[in-house]
């Protein structure tokens, strides 16, 4: 079996969300499939950088073309809400979510280009896949897609090796990037209601309206305590994982929310939203706010921070949750899709 994928975001050199999905899903794919033959796809853009990485056996460099094939694959599938507009006999589509469309957090014209690729996408895909329910109603609603036509299958995370028992900072941690839909010019107000020694402390690269976040930084009365760190490379961010007291992650939209599971898989007890995909990830094993309500965010803040009771069970209840999440069990389900389509 010839399987194409798009392996763009691969390359990456700060993978995010994304970028993760792709690596984890094809690392997993390749092998677990020793029967297959993998062409990884690139479009021509960043062609010439995919030959820095070595290939595992089996697997193929091909330029993902938008008008003909990158080659006679029996599927291809595109990782990232896109498809090429050549055609292959059969075509899987991953939506990881669709807020460019319905929310003000990019340009007016990233927007167009986002819904046009998207609707064609939907339209000409034999499958789509969705990374969580909710984005699966998104998919339906928004690009009119039949649900028949929709797998949901979820992200994973990687456990650590050993499990962390050592002591904790005072430290509120944020992953993701510095942008407007993550809501952290709320979570900077609300960190202020906290005392000292408590640090807050961000890590990722900058995204749309960040002057919004720093603006709202230098005005707060706890400026001293709030650190701003980009983008961090996966051994030092597992490291802060590691450190933390608590992981706030406010989102007002997320399809997932890869940083819950990561943060829970570390025992680290999350405050996440009552909104969009965080409460389906995040289940029982953290607490849940509306991101809308700054005071109702600071006191779980404050209450984290104080009932040691509360921190220990929901770090014991993240822990089991990550583990029911894993990328075996995504490509797993993926190649039940690849085979249910070429039966």
């Amino acid at each position: 079996m010839r399987i194409g994928l798009d392996a763009t975001y691969t390359l990456d050199e700060q993978p995010t969300g994304v970028g993760i999905y792709c690596r984890e899903l094809l690392r997993e794919l390749v092998t677990t499939h020793p029967e297959a033959e993998f062409f990884y796809c690139y479009r021509p853009h960043r062609f010439f950088r995919a030959f820095r990485l070595s290939l595992p056996p089996r697997c193929h460099r091909r330029v993902l073309w938008e008008h003909w094939p990158a080659g006679h694959f029996a599927l291809f599938h595109g990782l990232n809400q896109r498809l090429p507009r050549s055609r292959y006999p059969k075509t899987v589509v991953t939506f990881h979510d669709l807020f460019v469309m319905t929310g003000e957090y990019s340009s007016a014209e990233f927007r167009q280009l986002f819904a046009r690729r998207a609707r064609e996408a939907a339209g000409r895909a034999d499958a789509i896949v969705a990374v969580s329910q909710f984005t699966a109603r998104q998919v339906e609603e928004l690009l009119q897609v039949p649900a028949a036509r929709i797998r949901v299958i979820y992200h994973g995370v990687r456990l650590p090796q050993v499990t962390h028992t050592g002591s904790r900072e005072r430290l509120v941690l944020h992953v993701g990037a510095i942008q407007r839909r993550k809501n952290l010019v709320r979570l900077v107000r609300a960190f202020a209601q906290l005392p000292e020694p408590w640090q807050l402390v961000l890590v990722g690269s900058k995204g749309y309206a960040a002057e919004e976040v720093f603006e709202a930084i230098a005005q707060s009365p706890v400026k001293d305590r709030i650190r701003y760190l980009g983008y961090l490379p996966p051994r030092q961010l597992e490291e802060l994982y590691c450190r933390a007291s608590m992981l706030a992650f406010p989102s007002l939209d997320e399809g997932f929310g890869l940083p819950v599971l990561e943060a829970m898989a570390h025992g680290t007890p999350v405050i996440t939203s009552r909104r969009s995909a965080l409460e389906e990830v995040a289940g029982d094993a953290a607490l849940l706010v509306d991101p809308f309500d700054e005071e109702e965010l600071a006191a779980a803040l404050k209450r984290l921070a104080e009932d040691s009771t509360l921190w220990e069970t929901l770090a014991l209840r993240g822990r089991q949750r990550a583990a029911q999440f894993s990328w075996q069990k995504a490509a797993t389900k993926t190649w039940e899709l690849y085979c249910e389509l070429l039966a």
